[in-house]
């Protein structure tokens, strides 16, 4: 199925059964943030797709964002976990392998900004995913991991969402 098709359909799925909404966002966020589905599945594209088709036909936000907040979360924890689990085996797998280069800037990145950069990371392409699980092999602590994960998923995912259901223009006043 290429790409198009998939954002069609998943558009076409989301109109025809609102209430599934928070359920598919979190599972798109959710394969988003861990490491090695964030290269199988195109969710930046659906997300934004999503949150305009929420504003154009009034799917209720909070529950929305707050499902991708949470799949976020999870994704972002579970890769760290990964990574702390192998620590530095996890360096020897793929598509790490692959990536060498990307590796060394993660591992640049986690010493200079610690659990903020989890944070940071979150708002930046092929870092989002790649960030939590250097974290982890890194050695970041696991209570401000959670903390920078759980606050930046919240922001995201407002970010990701808010533009297209409309909300910017209620804060505009």
């Amino acid at each position: 199925m290429d790409f198009e098709a998939l954002k069609t359909s998943t558009l076409a799925f989301v109109e025809a059964h609102q209430g599934w909404t928070p359920l598919i966002v979190g599972v798109l966020a959710f394969c988003e943030s861990v490491a090695f589905l964030s290269l199988l599945v195109p969710a930046t594209v659906l997300l934004l797709g999503i949150g305009a088709l929420m504003g154009t036909i009034g799917i209720p936000f909070v529950p929305v964002m707050l499902a991708a907040a949470l799949g976020a979360a999870l994704g972002d924890w579970i890769s760290y976990e990964f990574g702390h689990y192998y620590k530095e085996g996890a360096k020897q797998m793929w598509p790490l392998t692959r990536y060498p280069a990307m590796v060394e800037k993660g591992e640049a990145f986690c010493r200079k900004w610690g659990a903020g950069g989890v944070a940071i990371g979150r708002f930046f392409g092929p870092a989002r995913a790649v960030v939590p699980l250097i974290a982890g092999i890194f050695g970041v602590k696991r209570l401000p991991f959670q903390v920078a994960n759980v606050l930046s998923a919240l922001v995201w995912a407002f970010v990701m969402l808010a533009p297209g259901a409309g909300l910017l223009s209620y804060f505009k006043g």
